[in-house]
Parts: structure tokens; sequence; C-alpha cells
């Protein structure tokens, strides 16, 4: 049984993207949490948060984190607040090696604004003071992981090419 790689990280530092690469890069299948919960709900994340509230989308997270936690051979791109739950961090590290994306407040509100409308916890005045400040509140949440590898002005290419030295 092959362990998971599961990258964790704020919103818009490179955890779909570069899980994409690294999963056919390693020859594993990659999971993203949010996309699967849109599957399993039958909808967008930000028509779960409008019509059900942050706490629904929490609960199908930490279900779905309790089942990846079981499986094998998954690289996953968890979703930006994942880290926010103890039980979440526990089920994925069960048979997981956690890694943390970094980027700074800058270079995350610059790849953001390209998605804004599909990201639930941005606002209209959501710039890098409030980036900052999420990122301060979450740091002792991203210190459980195994490795951390900051994405600034770096091709998903480059990332991957990182990780994969991370994991030899």
């Amino acid at each position: 049984m092959g362990k998971n790689i599961v990258l964790i990280g704020f919103m818009g530092t490179g955890k779909s993207s570069v899980g994409q690469r690294l999963a056919e890069k390693l020859k594993m299948k990659f999971i993203d949490m949010d996309r699967e919960i849109e599957k399993i709900t039958g909808l967008p994340i930000n028509q779960i948060f409008r019509k059900h509230g942050e706490i629904r989308f929490r609960s199908e997270e930490k279900l779905l984190a309790q089942k990846l936690g079981h499986e094998s051979n998954l690289v996953i791109a968890t979703g930006g607040g994942v880290v926010l739950s103890q039980e979440n961090i526990e089920a994925l590290r069960e048979n997981g090696i956690l890694i943390c994306l970094e980027a700074s407040p800058e270079e995350i509100l610059k790849r953001v604004k390209r998605k804004k409308a599909s990201r639930p916890l941005l606002k209209k005045e959501f710039g890098e003071k409030e980036i900052k400040a999420m990122l301060e509140a979450r740091d002792a949440f991203y210190a459980c992981t195994d490795f951390r590898i900051n994405t600034n002005n770096k091709e998903p290419r480059a990332i991957v090419e990182e990780i994969t030295r991370c994991l030899r």
C-alpha cells in the first residue's frame, strides 16, 4: 500500500495544478477534494456555501478526508481550509505525506483574482491585507506538514520536481 501525497495550503498556492502534474509523474490517481465534493453534492462549491453554508461544506470535507485517509496511492489536493479541522489532518495523515504549498500574499492575490467567482470565501474588498491575516491565522495549522514548499514565481513543473526531491 503506497502512501498518499496530500497537498495542503492556502487558496491559490497551486495545489490543484501541481497535484495533477505530480500524480501524472508518479503514476498515481489525482483527487481534488473540492471537485469531489461538487460531484458528491451535485453543486459547485460557491453554491454549497450560498445555499447551505460553510458548516455543510466543512462536514462534507470531513467525511471525504476520512474516506481518503483509508485509501492509498493518491495525490490529494485539499481545499484551502481543510487544515482548520484537526480531525481532517489526522485522517489525511493516516496514510499520507503532507506537503504545504505556500506563496506570498501578493502572489496569492494575483492568482485568485482570476478565479474570484469560484472562491466562496473571497469578498469584493478582499486584498493582500486580508490574505496576510488569514495566512498568519492558519500558520500553526500548516506547521503539521512534513514539507513546506514556496511556489512564488515557479512553474508547476518546477514545483513537481521539488516535491519529488523531497519524497526521495
